[in-house]
């Protein structure tokens, strides 16, 4: 009788109450408006199922505890019904609280219905199994040993009860799986992001299990077994399994199997938590079958495999959800309750990351006000949560043990990217001088370049690229100016905090953060400690700048090959460093200003004594005073002038001669730098210089004439220098030159006959030039040019002249404007 009445009435009994409390509170009260109207319309769609199953229930005589669940949730409804009508329109946290709690019940009532539609499943696959076994066939038949348990279940477990900010990343998943083109499919972030959380949640979803027959969902990790995941698919499918000859012979009997069953329907394979070093297995599962479909999660993207979908950090509305969630007592009650105004700067700190609001959320749950504030001044302070958190701070580590043994000179790049400052875009193009020189890569970036492709696949960073044209992988010259790399502020404190786990005598990396008058112990010492550190980085804030020329410590770096100095600019004037002429290993210094303005650099008077400098980078400062000094940087190779001022004043007032001063400069880049109005005559005298690269100087109006007397140049860029409206005549001089661009200078309105002297050209970059309207016959002499690239209007131009140039070809490439790292 007892069984009955739970099987039968009591269900319809606590569903009337429940149904009967949300119309009374919808009348009652209006601060939950909405979470009750789509409360009462689940439970209006859910009605018939309720009597259906009830019926299906007491007809098949199954045990009582299969709505004992549902019963709960029903009772439990009914009582937070009631609480939400005595809830004050003033208490903020607790209306805020008990609307997530009525939209938890909503859904966890249609998650009972989408799981129990599972259970009737999994009951008939049990009938099933009863039936073989009548018929005498054992599990032992099916090729799995008696402890075929332990390979584990192929249905996903359930996702957890309260989900944020996965509606958008499950309908465009849902998307791709329903469409024909795509069969496979990789979930990208970093770890703690929630792939694994969207991936089960996918599996449940009640669209997913119609669309397919079957879903098969397999956790991989880092130690990948491809015959366990074979058998645990056999397993899953009741499959009989013979014994596997080889890898070969194991995947060739899976893609038989998928063959047959896809027969039947759809079939949709998961493979969640996939490691980089899992290429090669994931790529057994490239099978061309129709009605099969494979989704993988992981840190890395495969691009290789399948199309890549990148999960997205929370949005600050979701962000906040998430952490109070955590972070709140359910019933509201604490010792005393933090402002909004606190709770949204905590929120701000975590920068949208999942797995952090949940950490810190769970860290200050239930704390008294004191606790959240003293969390936020520490952060406030520069102290992370990657350093308090080790829950966080371990997941975010494994994201960098995930990288193999051989890509150790990864893991050395991704600790070298905690040196710049946090919120800011690191130029692609100081990252290749650094890395130049510290890990001996190549020159030209493209090792540098590929390794950050490479971290990007990983999520470590993010690479954006500002300008960029399709088609262009076959150019001599790359030039990466428009390349930026961009980084989680929790992923840039881990790379920190992996560089401070050493005493600061024997760090590789010294990483020196001087904002918020925070000075180290050790800065203040008369005597200086001895450093070891190879790479150094000095960052100022707003409140040191002010006295910071003056307090400059007598650091002791006679290691170090990388200096990195990042100034957030309050004042007009930096001095460089005075115990930098001490740093007899120093091969790169890369000077940024942060500011909104320029400021001026003084006391370059410091490089003289540097014979090993290699490559200088300055960005964003003035530098009226860089040769007043008689210094001679004999080694220096390579010169960069982003966004720096009075740099024709700064050598036309040398007191030494541009030639005596950098007798071996190869390279020079200036790039931004808008007061710049003709190129210092000195220039034309390096001869050991093979590449000048002007870009974005929109005074300059012309080259000087003297520039034929660079024997040695191979590389001349002047793009984007929208003033410029002529060449030099003596360019014809320029005998080694191979690589010639003048895209975006609109004022060119001819090309010099001398052009065709230029024999050893190869590469000429024309774009955006809508004032050119005519080559001149000379070019038909440039038998050596391999690729002219242009626009459709300048195409046409040369199209007189191709078949008189057999090794041409015409490159009108599609450019991209990517405006997302703005």
């Amino acid at each position: 009788m007892a069984l009955e009445l739970v099987g039968g009435a009591a269900l319809g009994l606590v569903f009337e109450k429940l149904f009967a409390a949300v119309v009374d509170a919808s009348n009652k009260t209006t601060q939950f408006d909405s979470s009750l109207k789509k409360l009462e319309e689940t439970l209006k769609s859910i009605n018939p199922t309720i009597l259906e199953v009830k019926k299906l229930n007491d007809q098949l005589d199954h045990p009582k505890e299969e709505l004992e669940k549902l019963i709960q949730i029903l009772k439990d409804g009914e009582k937070l019904i009631h609480k939400c009508s005595k809830v004050s329109c003033s208490n903020y946290f607790k209306k805020w609280r008990y609307a997530n709690k009525i939209k938890a019940l909503d859904g966890s009532l249609l998650n009972f219905f989408q799981v129990e539609l599972q259970a009737i499943l999994l009951r008939g696959n049990t009938q099933v199994l009863v039936l073989l076994k009548s018929n005498r066939f054992s599990l032992s038949n099916r090729g799995v040993s008696d402890n075929y348990e332990s390979l584990g279940s192929c249905e996903a477990t359930d996702p957890p009860d309260f989900m944020v900010g996965l509606d958008v990343p499950l309908k465009e998943l849902k998307r791709r799986l329903f469409t024909d083109g795509e069969s496979r499919i990789v979930v990208s972030a970093p770890g703690g992001c929630g792939k694994t959380t969207l991936a089960k949640r996918l599996c449940h979803d009640q669209q997913v299990k119609e669309y397919f027959t079957d879903i098969c969902y397999v956790t991989v990790s880092k130690t990948c077994d491809l015959f366990g995941i074979i058998k645990k698919l056999f397993w899953h499918n009741a499959e009989r399994v013979q014994g596997f000859q080889s890898e070969e012979d194991a995947v060739n009997q899976l893609e038989l199997m998928l063959k047959r069953k896809v027969e039947s329907g759809r079939i949709l394979l998961v493979l969640d938590d996939v490691w980089s070093g899992s290429k090669s297995v994931l790529d057994k599962f490239k099978f061309q079958i129709s009605k099969f479909k494979v989704l993988v999660t992981s840190r890395n993207e495969f691009p290789g495999f399948g199309s890549t979908y990148n999960l997205k950090l929370l949005s600050e509305e979701d962000a906040k959800t998430l952490f109070c969630h955590s972070a709140i007592p359910e019933d509201g009650s604490s010792s005393s309750m933090p402002g909004e105004e606190l709770v949204n700067e905590i929120v701000r700190r975590c920068k949208g990351f999942p797995l952090a609001l949940k950490v810190v959320g769970r860290s200050l749950h239930g704390q008294p006000v004191e606790i959240w504030r003293s969390t936020l001044r520490k952060v406030s302070k520069g102290e992370s949560f990657v350093n308090s958190e080790d829950e966080l701070r371990n997941c975010l580590q494994s994201s960098l043990d995930a990288l193999d043994d051989k890509d150790i000179m990864l893991k050395e790049c991704f600790m070298d990217l905690g040196s710049f400052p946090e919120d800011q875009k690191t130029p692609a193009t100081a990252l290749i001088d650094m890395w130049a020189e510290l890990h001996k890569l190549d020159k030209d970036g493209i090792d540098a370049i590929s390794n950050l492709h490479k971290l990007c696949s990983r999520n470590l960073l993010n690479l954006v690229v500002t300008r960029s044209s399709r088609n262009d992988a076959n150019e001599i010259d790359w030039c990466y100016n428009d390349a930026f790399v961009m980084q989680h502020d929790l992923l840039r404190d881990l790379a920190i905090y992996q560089s401070e786990q050493e005493p600061i005598e024997k760090r590789k990396r010294l990483i020196v953060d001087l904002t918020g008058n925070r000075l180290p112990e050790w800065w203040t010492k008369e005597k200086q400690p001895r450093l070891s550190a190879r790479l150094v980085s000095i960052s100022t804030g707003y409140s040191v700048d002010e006295m910071f020329s003056s307090s400059w410590c007598n650091m002791q770096l006679p290691e170090a090959e990388a200096l990195i100095l990042n100034f957030n600019q309050t004042q007009k004037k930096y001095e460089l460093p005075e115990f930098m002429k001490q740093m007899d290993e120093l091969k790169v210094l890369v000077v940024t200003n942060y500011g909104f303005c320029a400021a001026e650099l003084t006391n370059f008077s410091v490089l003289g004594s540097l014979s090993n400098l290699k490559r200088i980078r300055l960005e964003n400062v003035s530098i009226p005073t860089l040769c007043n000094t008689s210094i001679e940087l004999k080694n220096l190779e390579k010169l960069s002038l982003v966004m720096c001022h009075k740099i024709g004043q700064a050598f036309a007032s040398s007191t030494i001669q541009i030639p005596e001063m950098l007798p071996n400069l190869r390279e020079i880049n200036i790039d931004y730098c808008n007061d710049l109005v003709e190129l210092p005559e000195g220039f034309c005298d390096l001869v050991q210089l093979n590449k000048l690269r002007i870009s974005n100087c929109h005074k300059l109006s012309s080259l000087p004439e003297g520039i034929g007397k660079l024997a040695n140049l191979e590389v001349l860029r002047v793009s984007a220098c929208t003033s410029v409206s002529k060449l030099p005549y003596s360019m014809g001089s320029l005998h080694k030159l191979s690589v010639l661009d003048i895209t975006g200078c609109l004022e060119i309105r001819k090309m010099p006959k001398q052009i065709g002297e230029l024999r050893g050209l190869r590469e000429f970059h024309m774009r955006r030039c809508p004032g050119l309207r005519e080559l001149p016959p000379s070019v038909t002499v440039l038998v050596d040019l391999e690729r002219v690239i242009c626009d459709e209007e300048t195409a046409q131009l040369w199209e007189c002249y191709t078949h008189l140039l057999p090794n041409l070809t015409l490159s009108v490439p599609e450019e991209i404007i990517n405006l997302n790292w703005l």
